[in-house]
């Protein structure tokens, strides 16, 4: 997959995210550490809206959805505000499949890809050689 000059990458798990931003080209990317914002928590994931004593998920993974319905959130903002263009978005695969959930219609027309993987805490370069080989 190639990254877009400019574009945002996300990495995130249920407890962290990573943004970096492609300072390079799409021939030579270079992914360079952008800060991240406070994600809002309050907005609780979908675990939360489950209340059967069967499906019930357990604290640790309703914050993990909440962290992930607020990284979302954040994401959505950015793009809203024009401040993403291009976004590819690297998740645990848990944490992806409740991302999208709450992917506004803006997010998903700039969306370049999206790869089910845990790559918190590895390095730009690493991040960089599992983009280009998806």
């Amino acid at each position: 997959m190639n990254i877009p000059k400019g574009a945002t990458i996300a990495v995130a798990d249920g407890e962290k995210l990573n943004l970096f931003c492609n300072s390079g080209d799409e021939a030579n990317p270079k992914l360079t550490v952008s800060a991240v914002e406070d994600l809002a928590n309050e907005n609780k994931g979908s675990g939360a809206r489950h209340q059967s004593s069967s499906a019930n998920p357990d604290n640790s993974q309703i914050e993990e959805d909440s962290f992930a319905a607020g990284t979302a959130g954040l994401l959505n903002r950015q793009v809203l505000d024009g401040r993403i263009a291009n976004l590819i978005v690297i998740a645990a695969p848990r944490t992806l499949g409740e991302l999208r959930k709450h992917y506004h219609q803006k997010l998903s027309a700039v969306l370049v890809g999206e790869i089910a993987k845990d790559l918190t805490g590895h390095s730009a370069h690493e991040v960089e050689t599992v983009i280009a080989g998806a």
